[in-house]
C-alpha cells in the first residue's frame, strides 16, 4: 500500500519560514518525480514545485520562485519544501504528490499517481 504523508505545516508570520515535509513508503521512491502543489479555500489546486526522478531537475512557479526550494532524499524516501519569506498569499492547503517517472513539464500538471491527504499552512499578516 503506497502512503504519502506531509508534515511540518503551520501558523507562521508574514516573512517567516517553514520548512514542509513528505515521507512515501509502498513505492520505488527513486523512480518517482515528485511534486508539491497547493489549494486555497474557492480556489483551484495550483503547482508550487517539482522535482524529477532522474536528476534531480527542480521546477517553481513564479509565484515561489527564489522563496521556495524543493529537494529530495532517495536514501529516506522523503522529498523536502523549505519556504522562506513567506507572504499572507502562501497560505493554502499543501499536497504532496508521486508520480512514476515523472519529469520535466509532465511535473508542472496534477497527472500524480499518489496524493496526500494535505497539511495546512497559515501565513499571517
Amino acid at each position: 500500500q503506497v502512503k504519502v504523508i506531509e508534515s511540518g505545516g503551520g501558523l507562521v508570520q508574514a516573512g517567516g519560514s517553514l520548512n514542509l515535509s513528505c515521507t512515501t513508503s509502498g513505492l520505488t521512491f527513486r523512480t518517482y518525480g515528485m511534486g508539491w502543489f497547493r489549494q486555497a479555500p474557492g480556489k483551484e489546486r495550483e503547482f508550487v514545485a517539482a522535482i524529477d526522478w532522474g536528476e534531480g531537475e527542480s521546477y517553481y512557479s513564479d509565484s515561489v520562485k527564489g522563496r521556495f526550494t524543493i529537494s529530495r532524499d532517495n536514501y529516506k524516501k522523503t522529498v523536502s519544501l523549505q519556504m522562506t519569506r513567506l507572504k499572507p498569499s502562501d497560505s493554502a492547503l499543501y499536497y504532496c504528490a508521486a508520480e512514476h517517472g515523472g519529469r520535466g513539464q509532465r511535473l508542472l500538471t496534477p497527472n500524480y499517481d499518489y496524493w496526500g491527504q494535505g497539511i495546512q499552512v497559515t501565513v499571517s499578516s
